[in-house]
């Protein structure tokens, strides 16, 4: 039972009104209510140009809640209140001032699945992949699919009446809603459908006196008309269909607290047609052409977002990707599309394949190819398909005359295009010119009879611009409609009715132009790192969301506290904040985000700047295990085997600062450098090999098989002249000061400028100083990833620096290019385990997948993280979460690998995390290797 509520109106100051607030919703939902500094500054902005500060959160567990929820916030001076779901809006509709209403917490399952009727009951924080998966093995499906699929809600897509690539054939979200349960503002529960079902008293009659108003005022022939409310659908020629003109309302109207939508059938034999042309214009011109044989989809892009090579593609400078039902289909698409080139695909891999390009394309357009950003803004007009090819070559040289650039691709079939565009928006100058270009382009996409939004709605971004699309009259009727629904206004006011300006809020006002925060500022929302459940294509990012599903702990919740800590409006305290520590401490540092990141955040190399300067000072306010797994190196080269006795006293992990439910590794009784050292040289050194502390110390066996191979492959080995380290652990925990130490004390010993300082001395007789060209191959993909990545980034003023990261080569890339001609034994089995997180991230495992295939080694390796991490499983507090990582993706893969097969992992900390939490043993693709050449040989 929920208390009863009590109603003391505004009092006092802002924060006396906020206390009060928070202590009447406590008392009156039971769900979370949150208005601590990180939960706000977690919800200033979503995946838009805008910031908007709100005084809380709450995520309500049921429509009692919501309900609940909404009298309180209107018994406190009608405090706003906006809905929000993933929290993806391009135009700024998922932030607010007020009370944000967090839907995906406790409100996101699935009510009843009915195959028979082909319909589902959902409530609003539903991840749209989450339904799709559901339908699935009924042969059904949610029919719009919009890119965010794998994170936007249906509440959201409900809000702005979401489309998708399948949009041609199976319409928007208002094409597949047959009724909705909302709350309004004023606590009023309404069940909305056809035949004025639902509808709040006054709407009726406010659309019967303007019947010829909306038979006249929205523009015909345009599939992709988002912008304003479709009041067109509360005709009565249209049914009057409440629940469709709901749709779209941004969450002014009310909130939805339970939907029941249409499913489709999934087509039955899906093959994928990639027709070539010449330009993008000539695409564009084609892509209306091809609306009467049926396609499900119509996509389009350009040769300018294929950045990494166009291979698998037809000829042509410019694509379009139909999906159609059935061979015969195809073949009479191909017939009739005239184009210069065509590729027919029908297996399920090679369709994957060729839509990663397209998919990819929509993240590449969030950077010009000199890395400039661009951002959203004017992100998803739509015009009728017919005039799509006249309407782009004008909207290219409007670009070109503001000289802003940016790179059209998307619906062509509907005539919606996406396109991010390098926006000035730090400066005066550039937020004015960002208005102008903003007003003319808006006049350009009325003047081809478009709709300023296509897809995503218009939030603040657009809404400013309605008149120039509807005219005075009929935004008017808008207003009037939001009155009749909403007359205290409390519901995501300053969108889509009475907006403020477009460049009103922006989120980079008071920002720094460089530092931490301008690097976080990169973020633009669109949350890949909020995708959970299966992910299509190798991914690592986040696998701290994934374990824990709290914002907080996903790239872009970091992203955004950090950017609030730079701005120091939410987060008052700076680099000591502990909001902002408590975030990064579940970060990983998987680098996963730094390659499957649409814009590229890099976290890991954040969380170690704001860990190096949120402990400046303070050394003794550090964790332990900063200094004790953070500086592994220098202990194991210092005392060696001894580290093993000192290991098996009772203190010793709470001493370190290791948690109890880890066992320390242990430390070999030889190291890979000493055993080198003793041995006969072979061959002409051809290649360094790098020694790094693992390999060195904790796993010389995966050095010694890794020679054993090099030599076989007629490469000649030697080791640094002295101890080296890339400097991994110190930049994890982020002592940056010291990591930087080391690093160019490792530059000097392959300078030959300092001796070496132990860690069994010079390397013996085939020891020397490196050739400057020499590559340096190295074992564990943590420490390659660093020298190529870290290394040049905290050292950029050193040359050697630069020049040691080029010459890196992980162990299947050495053997690919100094050595294309040798041929690997043959191993003939199935193989399963894990892909390092910072291989995925940085270096890429193509030549790994090559090198396996040649040894006859079958079988994929999982993405994700393993979850121990370095130092980040031995961490107190942070065990659950690391087990949680493993079980995402690497456990499953194990315990699912049939009896024999081979479990390979070239990462330390990965077979580590093997051997604690499955049975069998990882190993390194040296050692497999290895292996079979002495198998060979018995032979």
């Amino acid at each position: 039972m929920r208390r009863g509520l009590r109603h003391p109106g505004v009092v006092g100051t802002h924060e006396d009104h906020a206390s009060a607030l928070a202590a009447e919703l406590r008392a009156a939902v039971a769900g979370d209510v949150d208005f601590s500094v990180a939960a706000r500054a977690l919800t200033t902005m979503d995946a838009s140009n805008y910031r908007r500060v709100p005084v809380g959160t709450v995520a309500p567990r049921d429509a009692d809640d919501v309900a609940a929820a909404l009298e309180v916030c209107r018994a406190h001076g009608a405090t706003p209140v906006v809905a929000r779901g993933g929290g993806t809006s391009i135009g700024g509709q998922a932030t607010g001032t007020g009370v944000v209403l967090d839907l995906t917490r406790h409100m996101g399952g699935i009510v009843s699945l009915d195959p028979e009727s082909r319909t589902a009951v959902v409530r609003p924080g539903l991840v749209l992949d989450r339904l799709r998966e559901a339908a699935r093995p009924y042969g059904l499906t949610f029919g719009p699919d919009p890119s965010t699929h794998g994170r936007c809600t249906l509440g959201g897509m409900i809000g702005n009446n979401a489309c998708g690539a399948h949009s041609v054939a199976w319409g928007t979200t208002a094409d597949n809603v047959r009724s909705l349960d909302v709350v309004t503002y004023r606590g009023a529960r309404l069940t909305l459908g056809r035949d004025g079902r639902g509808a709040p008293p006054g709407l009726r009659e406010l659309v019967d006196r303007h019947l010829a108003l909306l038979r006249t005022g929205y523009p015909a022939g345009l599939p992709r008309r988002i912008s304003g409310y479709a009041l067109d659908a509360l005709l009565p020629e249209r049914g009057t269909d409440v629940a469709r003109s709901f749709c779209g309302s941004e969450g002014t109207l009310g909130v939805v607290t339970e939907a029941t939508v249409r499913l489709v059938p999934l087509p039955a034999d899906p093959v994928l047609v990639v027709l070539g042309y010449a330009d993008e214009s000539a695409a564009a011109d084609a892509a209306a052409g091809l609306l009467p044989y049926e396609p499900l989809t119509v996509e389009g892009m350009a040769a300018d977002l294929v950045r990494g090579g166009a291979a698998g593609l037809p000829r042509g400078g410019a694509w379009l990707f139909c999906e159609v039902d059935g061979e015969g289909a195809a073949r009479r698409l191909v017939r009739a599309a005239e184009a210069l080139d065509a590729a027919v695909v029908s297996d399920p891999a090679g369709q994957r394949a060729l839509w990663r390009i397209r998919e990819d394309a929509a993240g590449t357009a969030t950077r010009m190819p000199d890395g400039t950003e661009a951002w959203p803004g004017w992100e998803d007009c739509a015009v009728p398909p017919a005039r799509l090819g006249a309407y782009l070559r004008e909207f290219r040289s409007l670009l070109a005359d503001f000289g802003l650039r940016g790179t059209p691709y998307g619906h062509f079939g509907d005539g919606c295009v996406h396109v991010r565009i390098d926006f000035d928006l730090w400066t005066g100058k550039g937020v004015r010119d960002f208005r102008r270009f903003s007003e003319a382009v808006a006049d350009l996409v009325v003047a081809h009879g478009g709709s300023l939004s296509g897809e995503h709605g218009d939030g603040q971004a657009r809404a400013e611009l309605l008149p120039r699309m509807y005219g005075e009259e009929l935004v008017g009727l808008f207003g009037a409609v939001k009155d009749v629904w909403d007359p205290d206004g409390g519901l995501n006011p300053g969108m889509l009715v009475r907006p403020k300006r477009l460049d009103e809020g922006l989120r980079f006002e008071g920002l720094p132009l460089v530092g931490l925060g301008r690097e976080a500022a990169r973020c633009v929302g669109v949350a890949k790192c909020r995708t959970a459940g299966p992910t299509s294509g190798p991914s690592v990012m986040c696998p701290s969301y994934r374990a824990t599903g709290e914002e907080k702990h996903s790239t872009r919740g970091r992203a955004r506290l950090l950017h609030e800590m730079a701005l120091g409006e939410v987060i008052t305290d700076g680099w000591r904040s502990e909001e902002v520590r408590e975030a990064l401490d579940l970060c990983l540092s998987c680098k996963g985000c730094r390659s499957d990141c649409p814009v590229g955040v890099d976290m890991a190399a954040y969380k170690a700047e704001f860990l190096d300067r949120h402990y400046a000072g303070r050394p003794f306010a550090r964790p332990r295990s900063h200094w004790t797994m953070g500086g592994l190196p220098r202990w194991l080269a210092l005392f060696g085997r001894g580290v093993n006795a000192a290991t098996r006293l009772p203190f010793t992990a709470r001493l370190a600062g290791v948690t109890p439910e880890r066992a320390l590794p242990r430390v070999a009784d030889r190291t890979f450098v000493s055993w080198f050292g003793e041995r006969a040289s072979r061959r002409p050194p051809a290649l360094t090999l790098w020694p790094d502390t693992f390999t060195n110390h904790l796993a010389p066996e995966v050095g010694r098989a890794a020679v054993r191979v090099l030599e076989d492959a007629g490469l000649g080995v030697m080791l640094p002249p002295g101890r080296v380290c890339c400097g991994l652990t110190y930049v994890s925990t982020g002592r940056l000061g010291a990591a930087r130490k080391v690093m160019r004390r490792t530059l000097d010993v392959l300078e030959g400028t300092r001796a070496a300082d132990g860690a069994g001395g010079p390397a013996g007789p085939a020891a020397g100083v490196p050739a400057p060209g020499r590559p340096v191959v190295v074992l564990e993909p943590s420490c390659a990833a660093a020298l190529r990545t870290d290394l040049p980034e905290l050292l950029p003023d050193d040359p050697r620096a630069a020049a040691l990261a080029s010459r890196v080569l992980t162990f299947a890339e050495a053997l690919e290019t100094l050595a294309p001609d040798w041929t690997p034994p043959r191993l003939d089995r199935p193989v399963t385990g894990q892909t390092h997180c910072h291989q995925h991230a940085v270096l890429g495992d193509a030549p790994d997948r090559r090198l396996r295939a040649r040894a006859g080694l079958t079988g994929e390796l999982s993405g994700g993280c393993c979850g121990l991490a370095g130092n980040f499983g031995f961490e107190p507090g942070h065990y659950e979460v690391s087990a949680a990582c493993a079980e995402d993706q690497l456990l499953p893969a194990l315990r699912a690998a049939p009896e024999g097969t081979e479990i390979l992992a070239d990462g330390f900390s990965c077979r580590t995390q093997i051997a604690d939490l499955a049975d069998g043993r990882a190993r390194h693709l040296a050692e497999l290797l290895a292996e079979g050449l002495e198998e060979g040989r018995e032979r």
